[in-house]
């Protein structure tokens, strides 16, 4: 892979290799409840140990806030991942001295030490002196500068693991250097939470779909009354500002054209499909129009590209999920096909596509979060930075 150092450049037999991964997994009574983040890093901590590496694994887990804490000890994640890797993995506070090749230890959670987040060059180098290379495989903890996901890498030949590279692969193929036309979808409820996305999208997008909540702003800021609808009045004037910017950048932004609407957002609620700008007062957009969502489909025919974060309605509750699931349907479709790229990320964005049953279709789906955000936003994520070859 271009620009990032990957497994494929490091010498790893007989070594101990720090591999930062992301095993903050939803966990209820002492039991993993969603394993698909051991699933992820299990490619990269068997290739490491069928090489013949004495793998140390390094995470964190809930915001311990520099302290241990008992209740967010790694040790029960041990058992759970032994059993997703086929293999045996050991707990420890520390490295033990008698690793044999192909072993791995998980140690304890990096946040119970202040110098984590701190990215404190101290802890750094304890960690450092603890192995021979490092990797990091854990893409949702690269936007922050910690020093088991930034500051070791300073100190140890460095790579990104298997999960990393697939996640940073699938990201430049989206925004770094994307086939054309690109399309984004951008949804969600709240334009103030988006700014700075809309904002790097539409000076690399060729067309910006908005759904979700967020489209009431910019319908209500082209004077459209959208009644009791979700909308940031206070934002009218930045949502006109994003129109006239995406327009001198020669970015096309598809809005609403017909609205599901009802009295209240609730299962069942009685509903009526209508033009936007036929919003009752008392009626709320929960869900864009049948015409809406033709129009978007007929945007990803024509995309070679399509980037996706964030639903087009309040899909949570039926019926408001209806164009939420058609659209994403369509795309699916056409990438299941080979006709599109298509990427998707988000906490939302995922929770859909899972709802709608089409997750495994996309080109590729980002369980990243914060990490997938800050890339489409244009941040530069200091432990992918810290990797780059170039």
């Amino acid at each position: 892979m271009a620009n990032f150092r990957t497994l494929d450049d490091l010498d790893v037999a007989g070594k101990r290799v720090l591999i930062r991964v992301d095993l903050n997994v939803p966990m209820k009574d002492g039991k993993v409840t969603d394993d698909t983040r051991l699933r992820a890093v299990a490619p990269t901590i068997n290739e490491l140990a069928d090489k013949g590496a004495k793998v140390i694994l390094l995470a964190h887990f809930g915001r311990p806030k520099g302290k241990p804490n008992p209740d967010m000890s790694l040790e029960p994640v041990a058992a759970p991942l032994a059993a997703v890797l086929g293999r045996k993995v050991r707990f420890s506070q520390q490295p033990p001295a008698d690793m044999a090749d192909g072993d791995v230890v998980l140690v304890e959670n990096t946040r119970f030490h202040p110098g984590e987040e701190a990215n404190d060059p101290a802890f750094s180098r304890a960690l450092a002196s603890m192995g021979d290379l490092y990797v990091n495989d854990a893409f949702s903890a690269a936007h922050r500068a910690h020093a088991s996901t930034e500051g070791v890498a300073h100190l140890l030949p460095s790579s990104a693991g298997r999960s990393m590279e697939k996640e940073l692969s699938a990201l430049s193929a989206a925004l770094t250097n994307p086939k054309r036309p690109l399309v984004c979808v951008v949804g969600g409820a709240k334009v103030s939470t988006k700014l700075e996305l809309l904002g790097n999208l539409s000076k690399v997008a060729d067309t910006i779909i908005i759904g979700g909540g967020m489209a009431n702003t910019f319908l209500a800021a082209k004077g459209i009354d959208v009644g009791k609808s979700l909308c940031e009045h206070e934002m009218a004037g930045t949502a006109r500002d994003i129109l006239k910017q995406a327009d001198a950048n020669g970015c096309r932004i598809i809005l609403p054209v017909d609205a599901v609407v009802a009295k209240e957002f609730a299962a069942g609620a009685a509903s009526r499909t209508v033009p936007v700008d036929q919003i009752g007062a008392d009626e709320m957009m929960l869900d864009v129009g049948p015409k809406s969502v033709a129009e978007a489909c007929e945007a990803f025919d024509a995309a070679a590209t399509l980037v996706w974060n964030g639903p087009f309605g309040a899909f949570e509750i039926a019926p408001f999920d209806a164009g939420t699931v058609a659209a994403a349907r369509h795309a699916a479709r056409l990438a299941k096909a080979g006709k599109l790229t298509a990427i998707a990320g988000g906490g939302d964005t995922v929770a859909a596509l899972n709802h709608t049953g089409v997750a495994d279709d996309f080109t590729y789906v980002s369980t990243a979060g914060g990490a997938f955000l800050e890339w489409l936003e244009g941040k530069a994520l200091p432990g992918v930075e810290v990797l780059r070859t170039t």
